[in-house]
């Protein structure tokens, strides 16, 4: 019964610790839009200290759009910061603001 709970308990924090990593806002450039298909890549640039890591760039990740008049305002190239869900294995973008 014991080992169940701390099974239970350390899944629940795995699984909170995951979708809190889209519930934050992020910082990316736009490496591409498909306004067809409502969606956009992202290339997540990290905070902090210059030189912190080799490139300072993280991965690349495809979203789609709640709304397709979110695309209208980016473009490829520029910066932007954003919020992001995870809805059935996809990511969502809740939130986009070119900056």
């Amino acid at each position: 019964m014991g080992t169940t709970r701390i099974i239970l308990a350390s899944a629940a924090v795995i699984t909170m610790l995951a979708s809190s990593a889209f519930a934050d806002d992020m910082t990316g450039m736009v490496t591409r839009i498909d306004r067809l298909n409502g969606t956009i890549s992202i290339q997540q640039i990290q905070k902090g200290t210059v030189g912190g890591s080799a490139g300072g760039a993280g991965a690349m990740q495809e979203y789609k759009t709640k709304d397709a008049a979110m695309l209208d305002a980016v473009h490829a190239g520029d910066r932007v910061t954003y919020s992001a869900t995870d809805t059935n294995g996809t990511g969502t973008l809740t939130k986009l603001q070119k900056q």
